[in-house]
C-alpha cells in the first residue's frame, strides 16, 4: 500500500453554528458521547473541532497504517510562527481500552511543533484509556507519542510504543506536561538533538506524574536527558520507575535528567537504566537542584567522561532521604558525584535484594513495596511480576483497578 501525505489545514467549518448536523453518532454529552466506530468516523472527528469540546468515546481499534501526517492529528498547530496557533483540545476523549495503530507523523523538515496524536490538550482536556502502538513520529519541539503539549490537561490509563524523535521537549508519551499523567507507560525509542528528552515526558512543569513507567532507549545529544522525564520543574513524581538505556551530554539520569526548584519532589521511585554522559550523570537523577528525593534507588551502570558522576545522583544541591544505589552494578563507589546529603547509601547487590536493608530506612513493604527476598530488588507492588504480561504491559483493567486502590492510600 502506498503512503498518503495528509495535510491538516487550519480551516474548520462551523458546522454546529450553521445548523448542519454532525456525522458521528451521539450528542457529545457524558451520557451520550460522540462515538467513533470506524476509521472514517475517526477522520471526521480529527478534522472537525466542533466535536472536541464534548465527550467522545472510541468504539473500535483504529489502524492508520499507510497514512503519513505532517502535523498532529487532533488539535494541531496550524502555523510555523512561535506559539500554538491552532484550536486546543478542551474535551474528554475516552479510548475505551482501544488501540490506535501505526500513527506516523513526519514534518519533512518544516519545523512543526506540538506534534503527537493530540497536538495541544488545553485546560480540563482529558485523554483516557487509550493506547497508541507502533508510532513513528518526527517533529521539532513539543513532540510526544500521545500529546505534544498538555496545559493543565490529563492523560490517564494510556500508553505509547514506538519511535519518537525531535529537537527539544521530546517524550515517548508527552512532550511538555503542565498537567497530570497517571497510570501510563511507554516503550521503544526516543531521541532528540536538543534538550529535555525523556522516556515518558520531555519536560514536566508543575505537573503530577503518578504510577507510571518507561522502558527502552532514550538518547539525546544535548542536556536534561532522563529515562522517565528529561526535566522535572517543580513537579511531583511518585511511584514511578524506568528501565533501559539513557545517554546524553549533561544532566543525564536513569529516571530523570534534572529535578529542579524547591517544589520538585521525587518519591518512591527507582531506575534500573544504564546511564552515560559527560557531566552530571547519575543512576537515578543527573542533577538535583533545590528539590527533594526520598525512598528511591538505582541499580543501573553509570558512566561519564567528565565531572560529577554518581551512583544515584550526578550533582546534588537538595535534600535526599532514605535512598540507595547498588555499588556493584553501577560501577560507582560514591552515590553523589557532587554534594553530600547524608541520605544516600551504597550497598552491594546481595544487600540490595534484602528486605531488611530498606525496612531499616522506613520503607513501606505493606502498601507500596515488595521484594523477592535474595532474588530481586524492591519493586512497586502495582508492578509486581504477577501484574505484568510477557510484553511488560499492564492490562487496561489492571491499571484501572490498581489506580483506584492507590488513590485511596
Amino acid at each position: 500500500m502506498s503512503k498518503q501525505l495528509v495535510i491538516i489545514t487550519a480551516v474548520f467549518i462551523g458546522l454546529v453554528g450553521s445548523g448542519i448536523a454532525l456525522a458521528l453518532d451521539g450528542s457529545g454529552t457524558q451520557q451520550d458521547p460522540w462515538r467513533i466506530q470506524s476509521l472514517e468516523d475517526f477522520n471526521d472527528f480529527a478534522a472537525d473541532a466542533n466535536y472536541w469540546a464534548g465527550f467522545t468515546r472510541l468504539e473500535t481499534d483504529v489502524n492508520l497504517a499507510g497514512i503519513v501526517y505532517d502535523r498532529a492529528v487532533i488539535a494541531p498547530d496550524t502555523s510555523s510562527n512561535n506559539g500554538f496557533q491552532g484550536t486546543k483540545f478542551p474535551g474528554v476523549f475516552d479510548g475505551n481500552s482501544h488501540i490506535i495503530f501505526s500513527l506516523e507523523i513526519n514534518d519533512s523538515g518544516a519545523g512543526n511543533d506540538y506534534i503527537g496524536l493530540f497536538g495541544y490538550v488545553g485546560i480540563d482536556g482529558q485523554v483516557l484509556n487509550l493506547a497508541v502502538e507502533d508510532v513513528n513520529i518526527k517533529g521539532d519541539d513539543y513532540v510526544g507519542g500521545l500529546i505534544g503539549w498538555s496545559d493543565l490537561g490529563t492523560a490517564s490509563n494510556c500508553y505509547s510504543t514506538g519511535s519518537i524523535s525531535g529537537f527539544n521537549y521530546v517524550g515517548r508519551l508527552v512532550g511538555y506536561n503542565h498537567g497530570s499523567v497517571t497510570n501510563c507507560y511507554s516503550s521503544g525509542l526516543v531521541s532528540g538533538t536538543g534538550d529535555y528528552i525523556g522516556g515518558l515526558i520531555g519536560w514536566n512543569e508543575f505537573g503530577i506524574v503518578y504510577s507510571c513507567y518507561s522502558r527502552g532507549l532514550v538518547s539525546g545529544t544535548g542536556n536534561y536527558i532522563g529515562g522517565l522525564i528529561g526535566k522535572n520543574y517543580s513537579g511531583k513524581v511518585n511511584k514511578c520507575y524506568s528501565t533501559g538505556m539513557v545517554s546524553g551530554t549533561a544532566a543525564v539520569g536513569g529516571l530523570m535528567g534534572q529535578n529542579y526548584s524547591y517544589l520538585g519532589i521525587v518519591n518512591k521511585c527507582y531506575s534500573t537504566s544504564s546511564t552515560s554522559g559527560y557531566y552530571k550523570v547519575g543512576g537515578l537523577v543527573g542533577t538535583n537542584d533545590n528539590s527533594s528525593i526520598s525512598n528511591c534507588y538505582s541499580t543501573g551502570s553509570v558512566s561519564g567522561t567528565g565531572e560529577k558522576i554518581g551512583g544515584l545522583i550526578g550533582a546534588n544541591y537538595g535534600p535526599v532521604n532514605n535512598c540507595f544505589w547498588d555499588i556493584q552494578t553501577s560501577g560507582q563507589t560514591i552515590g553523589e558525584g557532587y554534594g553530600s546529603s547524608g541520605g544516600v547509601t551504597g550497598k552491594m547487590s546481595a544487600k540490595m535484594q534484602m528486605r531488611s536493608t530498606f525496612i531499616y530506612a522506613g520503607w513501606d513493604f505493606i502498601n507500596v513495596w515488595d521484594i523477592g527476598e535474595n532474588q530481586t530488588y524492591p519493586y512497586l507492588r502495582k508492578y509486581s511480576p504477577a501484574n505484568l504480561n510477557k510484553d511488560h504491559k499492564v492490562d487496561f483493567l489492571d491499571i484501572k483497578i490498581l489506580c483506584e486502590q492507590w488513590l485511596q492510600e
